[in-house]
């Protein structure tokens, strides 16, 4: 009877430390949030794969580092997977979990991704905000690269602001071209189907949250060419002449299209393979 009671009292204390440790996290959070800013809505399609948690990780950190910050994690998936549920719980972040499947037809290589994922982020957007509300969205992918300064930037966009991205559409940088004088966007230096009426990379806009909600159908679609998905958006929501340059006239890049490595598993594979087992048994990689 006494060691159960002594396994008890073990229990209930490790159960208030952890208590303890989530308020802590959650008070240096709320250090990060300042009720006049506008928050940022920032809406990262995801799915599985090694290098998955890697990457969701990195962002984390930076995402920590900002004030205001809500996070619409969607994955590609028929449900929520633990590995992500657990990293969000974990996580000091303000965050919305999602999913949303690709659909079996569009999951060929070559098919435009994140559509219904980003969709997804829209719709829980307009059901859940209003026009009362303040607020920014931003479409970041996990597997880029972000300067905290981006998020400065972006925070009071009035309808769509764009900046330059490095390493993006086969060039150093993509970026629009902007009359320094006048401060409005007079093209672009896309090198990829420059014809393109927004030329831009889906890291390289942002969009005033109360715009969108006023632009009721806006969305993603898979009707249209690969590499389109950016134009097509924009095309429903603005003109160029009313873009708004950031990261002093589009000369700074704060934002990069990087992309992780494939993982090299051929050793895990064998082990797999000759013996039945795999070497991250019962851990969360």
């Amino acid at each position: 009877m006494k060691q159960s009671m002594d396994e008890y009292e073990i229990l209930l204390r490790e159960t208030r430390e952890q208590i303890l440790d989530r308020l802590k996290m959650c008070q240096q959070d709320c250090q990060h949030w300042d009720p006049d800013l506008p928050i940022i809505y920032v809406i990262t399609p995801t799915y599985s794969r090694p290098v998955q948690k890697a990457e969701l990780t990195r962002f984390s950190q930076t995402l920590m580092l900002v004030s205001n910050i809500h996070w619409i994690i969607v994955e590609d998936s028929q449900k929520k997977t633990l590995l992500v549920e657990n990293f969000l719980a974990r996580s000091s972040l303000n965050y919305t979990h999602l999913f949303e499947q690709t659909p079996p037809f569009y999951q060929r290589k070559g098919a435009a991704r994140g559509v219904v994922q980003r969709n997804a982020a829209l719709r829980w957007l307009r059901k859940n905000r209003s026009l009362n509300d303040k607020g920014v969205v931003y479409f970041a992918d996990d597997d880029n690269t972000y300067s905290i300064q981006v998020f400065r930037e972006m925070r009071f966009t009035k309808e769509v602001s764009v900046w330059p991205v490095g390493l993006a559409g086969g060039l150093m940088v993509e970026r629009p071209l902007v009359n320094m004088t006048t401060g409005k966007v007079i093209g672009f230096n896309s090198a990829w189907r420059p014809d393109r009426k927004f030329p831009i990379d889906m890291a390289g806009f942002a969009i005033n949250l109360q715009h969108l909600l006023k632009k009721t159908t806006a969305a993603f679609t898979y009707n249209v060419t690969a590499g389109f998905q950016e134009t097509y958006m924009l095309e429903q929501l603005t003109t160029k002449d009313r873009l708004e340059p950031k990261a002093d006239n589009c000369t700074q890049v704060l934002v990069w299209h990087t992309r992780t490595e494939r993982a090299r598993l051929s050793e895990e594979d064998k082990l797999k393979r000759t013996k039945g087992i795999h070497s991250n048994g019962g851990i969360e990689v």
